[in-house]
């Protein structure tokens, strides 16, 4: 009996990382053919069992995992194979975690179907995985429709390239007197050659009266070599640009649709309108406040987000999961690298656009652009500033705060501020005063 006590006394509890956290957990690879799955042994007479990837086996999956009394899955963001998996699992009421390919390395010699979604599913057990940010269903159906958007606009603008190719092969140089032939002038133009007029005074005279270049420089760009292979790829390439538009204006209605049925922040209850409108009656923030971002840069960050800023514990965590932080790797006491991490992200992406825009900007963001360039060079600057913003939507998200511009010369005077007193005290450390000049200082005070 003494003996036993004595046995039970030299007992250890394991520490808390490495106890069962999950003990109802399940790990699956995913795959484009068939899916791996796998759960604790004695749950059922096969503890990983295959699936093919046709819905009927995916419900199938589903039946057997809630008939074992699993209540939580995970699985690596394989492609978009995993996007069925992830809706069937997640409508029968299991949990299920995301986990990024690259934070699940197997140990050496493990490399197998098999032996994956059985790794996947230990390091779930012991708590080990953190799942990927996923926004609500309601976020996820708008991101669709944006996502799609943005093919489109992609794919229309690969047409507008084909016009500038035909247009090239004929000599025409429509686009070195308009900036933009897909404008008024442009198209004005593109159709009335397609439709069969090759006088030159008479196309420049479409020009938009908006057009810096004069009826003259134009006419002279529009003299060519209409030959008919070049006219008929320039007449296909306006008809898909024309198609893609068209798509595109559908699109924008379906996300209007989307916005609308979200419950209002703000105090308008008015769903109708534009998308700026939209977003500002979901979010109860105008985004398009702050300089840099339109209502199209607001609707991709929305799209990709949400309005929920509680998944981020603070707007240093949001800037890190955006990858617009500077990184920390340290060995040996020695800073190694601080580049920031590279992230497929499309709103750090819209958050990095809408910094591009601001060189020239007269608002404190723009001058804070300008000021980092000079320092850090341009790719460094905007993400730096690309940085300050998304610090600045989250703010407006979170707290449901507006945005105020304080002006380039505000920023340039708290810049001048800062840097006169480091220089103070700078000088006090040698044994030194600084003293400013009085001829600089009236110059100063007059400007």
């Amino acid at each position: 009996m003494a003996a036993g006590k004595k046995e039970k006394k030299r007992r250890t509890r394991l520490p808390k990382h490495l106890r069962s956290i999950n003990a109802y957990a399940a790990g699956i690879d995913v795959g484009s053919r068939s899916h791996f799955v796998a759960i604790p042994e004695g749950m059922s007479k096969d503890s990983v069992r295959e699936f093919s990837t046709f819905t009927d086996d995916l419900h199938k999956m589903s039946d057997w995992l809630t008939g074992c009394g699993i209540t939580t899955v995970a699985m690596e963001s394989t492609g978009i194979y995993w996007i069925p998996v992830f809706e069937i699992l997640e409508s029968k009421g299991i949990e299920v975690k995301l986990v990024n390919a690259r934070h699940v390395k197997n140990v050496p010699g493990r490399k197998s179907d098999v032996l994956d979604c059985q790794w996947l599913q230990q390091l779930h057990t012991y708590g080990l995985l953190e799942g990927a940010f996923r926004p609500v269903d309601q976020i996820c159906t708008l991101r669709a429709y944006v996502r799609q958007r943005m093919n489109l606009v992609r794919y229309a603008s690969s047409h507008v390239q084909h016009m500038q190719k035909a247009l090239f092969q004929m000599n025409i140089q429509l686009t070195n007197v308009v900036s933009d032939i897909t404008g008024l002038t442009g198209m004005r133009i593109i159709k009335a050659i397609l439709d069969g007029e090759r006088n030159a005074k008479v196309l420049a005279a479409m020009r938009d009266r908006r057009c810096k270049n004069d009826e003259k420089t134009i006419a002279r760009s529009l003299r060519g070599n209409f030959r008919p292979e070049h006219l008929f790829n320039l007449k296909q390439a306006v008809d898909l640009y024309g198609f893609y538009q068209r798509q595109i204006d559908e699109c924008d209605q379906e996300i209007l649709t989307q916005l609308a049925t979200f419950d209002a922040v703000s105090d308008s209850d008015d769903k109708g309108g534009t998308i700026g409108e939209a977003l500002q009656r979901m979010s109860g923030v105008d985004l398009t406040e702050i300089d840099g971002i339109d209502s199209n840069s607001a609707l991709k960050i929305i799209a990709e987000i949400g309005t929920d800023m509680s998944r981020w514990k603070s707007a240093k965590h949001f800037a890190s999961w955006l990858g617009l932080c500077p990184g920390t790797k340290v060995s040996g006491g020695k800073v190694l690298s601080t580049r920031s991490k590279q992230v497929a992200n499309r709103a750090a992406a819209a958050f990095r656009m809408a910094a591009f825009t601001l060189f020239r900007s007269k608002s404190a963001l723009g001058a804070y652009l300008r000021r980092q360039r000079s320092r850090l060079g341009a790719p460094k600057a905007i993400t730096a500033t690309a940085h300050k913003l998304a610090r600045m939507v989250y703010s407006m998200l979170k707290h449901g705060m507006a945005y105020v511009d304080v002006g380039q010369e505000y920023y340039e005077e708290r810049y001048r501020t800062r840097v006169v007193k480091n220089l103070k005290k700078k000088a006090k450390e040698l044994g030194f005063e600084l003293v400013q000049i009085p001829a600089l200082e009236e110059e100063t005070a007059t400007t």
